[in-house]
């Protein structure tokens, strides 16, 4: 025992002798190790420099170019191996760098195969593709006059610190780049934008930019914050529906390829998230995506569903960082912008003053020359036998006249003046001279005049530039305003839920039991049970959620147009009371009593009404007592529609034994009012935009466009609408439209009245012909136009015509030709304000008014009741508020 212990205090003092942790300071060169690649990082491989706009290979690449210029292609295998005397790095690292440069189509002049920045493509090797400096390349970055140098890696060479580029050129070419601790990303902006841009700088003008991609698409540049950081663009591909079934995608979002869209595509279907039949790839020079859709989708659905689930949208997050004085900046892009526009500024004076002084120079060995010649001072030199009497003797001939000259003569200028040859001297034209010289005198004169009207010629420069060089450089990219797209609205549900009502469980793996529904992995579901319980629960396998389930659906968060029609007990033998009510948002996985949360609540009745309909029901009562009246019908017409956790109205205080269906019942729902708003060319029930008008469920929209073709949608937020639209109103079927258009092969106009016969598809009403045209639509019921006559030669202007179209022809069917208009030439032919009509009015029954939410399927503000239940305790409580005074929403 006693040896025992002895162990264990030596295994204690063992462990107390144990040397604790320390830290050890790591010292000498790996001290600095870290910042110094860091920094290296930085500055000399991810970042552009403020100056330029370039990173150092870039740089390098373009100064290679530059010392292989000869107006000729060259190999880029050979510009690569000559930019690495001044890069320290491989070739593969610089010729990716060089392809991804001329990609962007500005500086670099290619020819062979440099990729396709569509289809992500590689480029050729670089043995099989050459290169050369672009004419605007040549104008705006080079002039090593005005360039500040420095030494090459290795000391053999000397390269620019800075290319002195006359352009901003940072923001038409965009920077992206990840170094160590930051990185930057510069979108590109549009050619002509930014010459406009500093042009207005220059004038002391505010101007506004906004990036245009190289791969086009549609841009939403609301949050884009001047390309600082917290910025973002969402940027979506442009695609349009030619027929029914097949959606054609023919731009796509910047930072993707047609291979990594249509393998997102691919991805959302397989997921369920979109349903397609099969994809095309037909891309070449232009993009073009073919998709082709199952019989009965929806196309205008499909479109968004693509936003949504795909890379048909993506969204990008610019960051503005920079180099300056061998530090990151992180600013705007105005002020880039700015910056470049001022550097271009000083650039162009030292280019002016260099110019200036060369031809100074110029004018006064000009001078010195005519001088020299003229008074025949190399006559004085012939009997001098030293160079020093040549020199005293020429200095001695020319200080007579050179009173007028800028500077004094000096050794050197003696020098040249010796140099001049015999023949040149006999062949001496004194008017030439001065005419030489007086043209010289006239360039100083300009030069220094743009010097003292620096700006003015910085303006002129850019101008030039826009000229020169902005042909086929207009925007890609279309500025929108993005809707959002709620993606439970836009998915396809292709799963099946079912439910088992006794046991208590829905899912959609319960293949076995009662079929409820098609969903979606990311619906919601609503489920009320027998004894007055509501919840609502994500869509799972299998989930329990109270037994004797009486109602199981989809449920749509803040729908105010589905009304539920309750009768129930509130509590054992208590009242029996009626209620209507919507659901509209609500605690996920929380239970509640749409009763009035006594225990034992029972439900005798309850029915789910898309569009508020509200129906006859029969009550029959349980003999009792001295009850006379057993039966009588209750109309939920005459219920008001509150809110959920409302009481309702009493119906009985006996017992009711059951409750049966007597009348189905119609819609007590106001018609919605629809209104289009044509910044983001989408519907809407909030009231941005014009109104459309009210609509019942039957209600469609009429469209025409300028090709002539008309056809009738229902009013759904998620349809999509042409460029070319030019008529957008509810379609009212008696209601004739009114068409003038170009008979391509008459060559004379037609006109034509008549009705939309087929509700569900498009038709084509203006002759077919490659020239015909239509030239006025009307939709009012009694038009009248005004011709135009051409003046005949030699003859008075005719007076105008004013015609009744409604008299002048009548309704047709669609595919008439129709009558023609006048044989006169027309001038123009302008629509004048129609004649009066009234239309025959019928006033609906008593409705109740609700704001959508969503066009045909949901509303956004509830209908309060106007009155309070006397028999009623509570008040509307949606949306619910807890025991904390929160709102409980998702």
């Amino acid at each position: 025992m006693n040896e025992h212990n002895d162990d264990l205090e030596h295994i204690n003092s063992g462990q107390e002798e144990q040397p604790t942790e320390t830290i050890t300071r790591v010292t000498g060169m790996y001290k600095e190790w870290f910042l110094d690649y860091a920094s290296y990082v930085i500055l000399e491989r991810a970042v552009p420099a403020i100056e330029d706009g370039f990173k150092p290979v870039q740089r390098r690449i373009m100064q290679s170019m530059k010392d292989l210029d000869d107006g000729r292609y060259n190999k880029v295998a050979n510009i690569v191996g000559h930019a690495m005397q001044y890069h320290p790095h491989g070739d593969a690292s610089i010729s990716d760098a060089m392809v991804q440069l001329g990609q962007k189509d500005l500086l670099i002049d290619m020819q062979g195969n440099w990729g396709n920045i569509f289809t992500g493509d590689p480029a050729a090797a670089s043995r099989y593709i050459e290169a050369r400096i672009s004419k605007f390349g040549l104008e705006v970055l080079y002039n090593p006059k005005i360039t500040e140098w420095q030494a090459s890696y290795d000391g053999r060479r000397k390269e620019p610190i800075n290319l002195p580029v006359k352009f901003p050129l940072l923001l038409a070419q965009g920077a992206e780049g990840i170094a160590v601790g930051l990185s930057t990303k510069v979108l590109p902006h549009n050619f002509i934008e930014l010459i406009d841009a500093s042009i207005k700088h220059l004038k002391g003008k505010r101007f506004k930019l906004y990036p245009d991609f190289p791969t086009g698409g549609e841009a939403d540049i609301s949050d884009y914050k001047d390309g600082n950081r917290g910025g973002k663009v969402r940027v979506r591909a442009k695609m349009h529906s030619p027929e029914k079934n097949t959606i054609v995608i023919t731009e796509i979002p910047f930072s993707t390829t047609t291979s990594s869209l249509i393998d997102s595509i691919l991805k959302a279907n397989d997921k369920g998230k979109i349903k397609i039949k099969k994809i095309e790839d037909n891309t070449a020079a232009e993009v073009e995506i073919v998709i082709h859709l199952p019989a009965g989708l929806s196309p205008d659905k499909t479109m968004d569903a693509l936003y949504a689930f795909t890379n048909c949208e993506v969204s990008i997050s610019p960051l503005g960082c920079v180099i300056e004085d061998n530090k990151p900046l992180f600013i705007g892009v105005s002020e880039m912008l700015r910056r470049s526009a001022d550097h271009t500024v000083e650039l162009l004076k030292k280019e002016l003053e260099i110019l200036l002084g060369e031809v100074e120079e110029q004018w006064h060995f000009a001078s010195l020359e005519r001088i020299f010649i003229e008074n025949r001072i190399y006559r004085d030199i012939e009997e001098e036998e030293t160079w020093e009497g040549v020199l005293s003797a020429i200095d001695k001939g020319l200080k007579p006249h050179i009173q007028h000259l800028k500077r004094a003569v000096t050794e050197d200028d003696i020098v040249r003046l010796t140099e001049i040859r015999i023949k040149r001297i006999s062949k001496f034209d004194i008017d030439k001279a001065q005419q030489k010289i007086e043209a010289l005198e006239d360039r100083i004169a300009e030069l220094k005049h743009h010097l003292e009207h620096l700006v003015e010629y910085a303006i002129d420069y850019f101008t030039k530039l826009k000229k020169d060089y902005g042909t086929g450089k207009e925007r890609k990219t279309e500025l929108k305003n993005f809707e959002d797209i709620v993606a439970t609205k836009v998915v396809i549900r292709n799963t099946k839920l079912y439910v088992n009502r006794a046991e208590g469980f829905i899912g959609t793996s319960l293949k076995r039991d009662e079929y409820v529904c098609d969903c979606a992995d990311i619906d919601d579901i609503i489920v009320f049970t027998k004894d007055g319980t509501m919840m609502v629960t994500k869509v799972d396998s299998k989930t329990f959620v109270g037994k004797n389930i009486i109602h199981v659906a989809v449920f749509k968060k803040k729908d105010k147009r589905t009304i539920y029609n309750l009768i129930y007990r509130d509590g054992k033998s208590a009242p029996s009371y009626v209620k209507r009510f919507a659901v509209t948002s609500i605690t996920r996985d929380k239970e509640y009593s749409v009763g009035y949360g006594s225990k034992s609540t029972q439900v005798h009745y309850f029915s789910a009404n898309p569009n508020g309909e509200a129906e006859v029901v029969t009550i029959n009562l349980r003999q009792q007592g001295s009850i006379k009246k057993l039966k009588w019908d209750l109309d939920f017409s005459e219920i008001k529609i509150k809110g959920r956790a409302t009481k309702g109205n009493l119906v009985t205080k006996y017992n009711i034994k059951r409750v049966d269906l007597k009348e189905e019942g119609v819609s007590t729902l106001k018609p919605r009012k629809i209104w289009f708003d044509d910044t983001v060319q989408r519907l809407n029930v909030d009231g941005r935009g014009e109104l459309l008008g009210e609509f019942r469920g039957e209600d469609r929209l009429l469209i025409i466009n300028q090709k002539g073709i008309a056809k009738t949608i229902i009013p759904e937020v998620t349809a999509r609408f042409d460029d070319d639209m030019i008529v957008l109103e509810k379609w009212i079927p008696k209601k004739p439209i009114t068409a003038i258009y170009y008979h391509g092969e008459r060559e004379l106009f037609y006109i034509k009245r008549f009705l939309i016969e087929n509700e569900e598809r498009e038709e084509e009403f203006i002759y077919d012909h490659p020239d015909s045209y239509l030239e006025v639509i009307s939709t009012d019921y009694r038009p009248v136009a005004e011709l135009v006559h051409v003046k005949p030669r030699g003859k008075e202007q005719p007076p105008n015509e004013e015609i009744d179209l409604e008299e002048f022809i009548a309704v047709k069917g669609i595919g008439a030709q129709g009558n023609m208009l006048t044989k006169s030439k027309i001038k123009q032919i302008n629509l004048l304000e129609p004649l009066p009509y009234e239309p025959e009015e019928t006033t609906p029954a008593a409705e109740v008014e609700v704001k959508d939410e969503e066009v045909l399927s949901s509303q956004s503000q509830d209908q309060k009741a106007q009155s309070s239940d006397s028999s009623s305790s509570s008040t509307d409580t949606d949306p619910e508020v807890d025991e904390t005074g929160n709102f409980k929403l998702f």
